[in-house]
């Protein structure tokens, strides 16, 4: 659920502002109505400073390691700045480096030869040329008895030089070459000087990793804080003449209590009002402990508008029952529950959430595992296990699984209908909810009619049918958009009719998605095991043991694999399907309130 907030507005002497904004930040409690103005120049420093820092500080977090080395700096400014500078100056290094390595391996064929000893020779008439040739014709262009010698040799290449006097007028069928500006020994030497720099550097990065990162954390935490009072600064109107200062903010209504004794020991001046609809309100969710698990999920597509329903208790239970669906072994399942369960034991407790979603999400899929008769890879159906004897006939098959993933489409959808009229009645009245509600006694009396007259608990009868289609309709086509006029509300209506009719369906069909991961799921248990047993039999020594090798690292893998689609495709039937159906607008703001950091 969505905490109702209250607007705040203080007003506050001048000379008592300072004080009364630090009692404020030490509450915590009052996220600040912003206002539309521009950041300033000091801002703007200050935040990209914050940038700097959090790029240092994930920079360093990255190569942390021993080392005896400690740094010789100790104030955060200063280390960000000969950081900065190493950085670059690192950066710069390897890419001569690279560029140096580059030059050795061509440099490699011509040897340690002398560039002045060249120069010599050119300014005594002695011009040396460089040419590359295959074997068999340096063997042939040998045998005329000219001035060549090997350099060496490359496979079935020949690298030659062929020595003039007076740029003799002679020109050989070769390919000619350049010779490198430096040789092998130079660019070796600067290799080793480039590396011994390089380790310098790394060497004074390392010591900042293992030292200097909490003086970094130290200055980004201080840095925010500034932040957040040049936040409240700019966002406070002056009034009589910069004598008055009016703050305005958000405070959940189960929080006022302690904000209300703070500022009656004040002498700030206040008073609070419920939210309006035309206010940007911050969302603050409460929900119970199961559905809290499933905060994070919901948060990675929007939160939900103020004025709307928190869907997240809604979906929560369909997501699980999914991820079960498409992983679909009970003993994954299994291994979730138990795994989740002794993590537990010595996880940090920010993440025992998490661990505590895990287990959920296994019981879901020890559920469908069972449903499905599927273990481990093993099909419970076919296998004559004395275990199942008793419940085998109670197992679904693939085509019953297919059914059941329709089925649960349909209850969600016609779900998010009913939760999609319920927020159209919250926020803008009966009248406006009409139309769904139209769509509701159309699906659910159609079906109705379907079960009942089948069951032949009432006659089958199309007249009931067909009545219960009239009166849906009627309020789907006059009721689509009660704002405007009656032939308006026909065409819209009309639209509305076509719209739903071909969303539905195409939304049902998507819940086959459901089946088709939990049967690929099992195929590839199935596959591995019988890979498995081939190598069991293969030979009596080494047999049992790259069996079981091969069964850990192959139901690993399926498990790493499934478990990804199993998440990701329940979480787009919940984002795309299930929030289209229920009217999910989206896009509430985060309540963040003054003084409050992140992860506090």
């Amino acid at each position: 659920m969505i905490v109702p907030m209250l607007k705040y507005t203080f007003l506050v002497f001048h000379r008592e502002y300072e004080d009364f904004l630090i009692e404020l930040n030490r509450l915590g409690l009052v996220h600040i109505a912003e206002r539309d103005v521009e950041l300033s120049e000091e801002t703007t420093i200050k935040i990209a400073a914050l940038k700097k820092y959090e790029q240092a500080i994930n920079f360093l977090e990255k190569r942390e390691n021993e080392t005896a080395e400690k740094p010789t700096l100790y104030s955060a400014p200063e280390i960000l700045v000969d950081l900065t500078e190493k950085q670059k100056e690192l950066e710069e290094l390897e890419s001569r480096l690279e560029s140096l390595s580059k030059a050795a391996q061509k440099a490699l064929p011509w040897g340690n030869f002398s560039p002045q000893l060249i120069e010599q020779l050119k300014n005594e008439r002695i011009h040396i040329h460089f040419y590359s040739l295959s074997k068999k014709k340096y063997n042939e262009l040998e045998q005329n008895n000219l001035p060549i010698a090997i350099i060496s040799e490359t496979g079935s290449q020949v690298l030659f030089m062929y020595i003039k006097r007076n740029e003799e007028d002679i020109e050989l069928d070769a390919e000619e070459l350049q010779l490198p500006p430096l040789p092998y020994a130079a660019i070796q030497k600067q290799i080793s000087e480039t590396a011994e720099q390089i380790k310098a550097i790394n060497k004074t990065l390392d010591s900042y990793a293992n030292n200097s990162v909490y003086l970094l954390e130290e200055e980004k935490t201080t840095l925010i804080r500034s932040l957040e009072f040049d936040k409240v600064i700019r966002n406070t109107n002056k009034e009589a003449e910069d004598k008055l200062m009016v703050l305005e903010g958000w405070v959940p209504h189960t929080k006022t209590p302690a904000l209300n004794q703070f500022l009656k020991n004040s002498d700030a001046v206040y008073f609070s009002r419920r939210a309006k609809p035309d206010d940007k309100i911050p969302v603050l969710l409460k929900n119970n402990r199961f559905s809290k698990l499933f905060e994070p999920i919901g948060s990675m597509f929007s939160l939900p508008d103020y004025a709307e329903l928190d869907l997240t208790v809604f979906f929560a239970p369909f997501f699980m029952l999914f991820f079960g669906f498409c992983l679909g072994d009970a003993g994954y399942g299994l291994l979730f529950v138990i795994g989740g369960g002794l993590y537990k034991l010595k996880a940090k407790p920010e993440f025992k959430p998490y661990l505590s979603l895990i287990q959920f999400l296994g019981v879901a899929t020890i559920l469908f595992g069972a449903i499905s008769g599927t273990f481990f890879g093993i099909n419970l159906i076919e296998t004559n296990f004395a275990l199942t004897d008793q419940v085998r006939h109670l197992f679904l098959d693939p085509n019953k699984m297919f059914n059941l993933s329709l089925i649960l489409g349909g209850i969600q959808i016609i779900f998010g209908l009913f939760i999609k009229a319920t927020n159209q009645t919250k926020q803008f009245g009966l009248s406006y909810a009409l139309a769904t509600y139209g769509w509701l006694i159309i699906l659910i009396g159609s079906i109705a009619y379907v079960l009942l007259s089948g069951a032949g608990i009432i006659p089958q009868n199309k007249s009931i049918l067909y009545g219960v289609i009239a009166l849906g309709g009627f309020f789907v086509l006059f009721f689509s958009d009660p704002g405007v006029n009656v032939f308006a509300r026909l065409g819209k209506g009309v639209w509305d009719v076509y719209s739903t009719v071909t969303g539905i369906f195409g939304d049902l069909l998507s819940y086959i998605r459901l089946f088709a991961l939990g049967l690929s799921s099992a195929i590839l248990g199935f596959v591995i095991n019988d890979i498995g047993l081939q190598i069991l039999g293969s030979s009596k020594l080494l047999g049992p043991v790259f069996f079981v090798v091969f069964l850990l690292l192959g139901h690993t893998l399926n498990i790493l694999i499934s478990s990804l689609g199993s998440f990701v495709h329940p979480m787009r039937l919940t984002f795309v399907e299930f929030y289209k159906n229920a009217g999910f607008k989206g896009g509430g703001e985060e309540y963040k309130p003054f003084g409050r950091m992140k992860d506090e």
